[in-house]
């Protein structure tokens, strides 16, 4: 990460399958001030997203209403002001996001925007082949996201180093799994 700050505080979030949003056994990873204080957060987000092999970025906001990407796993980077977001669906956990984080969301895992800031800015991208589909919080949804989500690939590098730490190494191991083969 020579672009950044040297080591961001690293987050991780487990959420289970509630009947309704499929979640991953993936844990969710937050970057605390993964972004650093620059000219323009946006452009050195979007860029360290394309050197790092999670290309095509988009700006925007984060919906309010429940939502996952059965297909693809998603990075979100806090480019300007903050947001408290709730991950894994309705009975998730709501997580205060600010200006400099990174989230990066494993496929099946529930987001919405629960407040922000005027002034939101996010940056998000998927991993290099991976094409996201949009999933809501619906019932009826659920097996077919479920399969679709446990055949998604591990990426090829960590959006904010890279290298494979630290998310592949979060994304390593399922909880009572052995190891998870990383992409070649």
């Amino acid at each position: 990460m020579s672009d950044g700050p040297a080591t961001p505080a690293i987050e991780t979030y487990h959420f289970a399958d509630d009947g309704t949003v499929p979640n991953n056994t993936l844990p969710l990873v937050v970057y605390r001030g993964a972004l650093p204080d620059c000219g323009d957060r946006a452009a050195f987000c979007e860029a360290m997203f394309a050197r790092n092999n999670w290309p095509d970025s988009w700006h925007n906001g984060i919906y309010s209403y429940h939502h996952y990407h059965s297909t693809a796993h998603e990075v979100l980077g806090i480019a300007r002001g903050n947001a408290r977001v709730r991950l894994g669906g309705e009975n998730g956990r709501s997580v205060e996001l600010q200006a400099g984080d990174v989230v990066v969301i494993p496929a099946g895992v529930a987001h919405k925007r629960e407040s922000a800031s005027p002034d939101l800015l996010v940056i998000g991208s998927y991993p290099r082949g991976q094409n996201p589909d949009m999933c809501r919080a619906e019932a009826d949804r659920h097996d077919r996201a479920a399969a679709a989500v446990a055949a998604v690939a591990l990426p090829a590098s960590d959006p904010v180093t890279g290298g494979a730490a630290p998310l592949l190494d979060c994304w390593s191991r399922k909880p009572g799994q052995g190891p998870r083969q990383r992409p070649v």
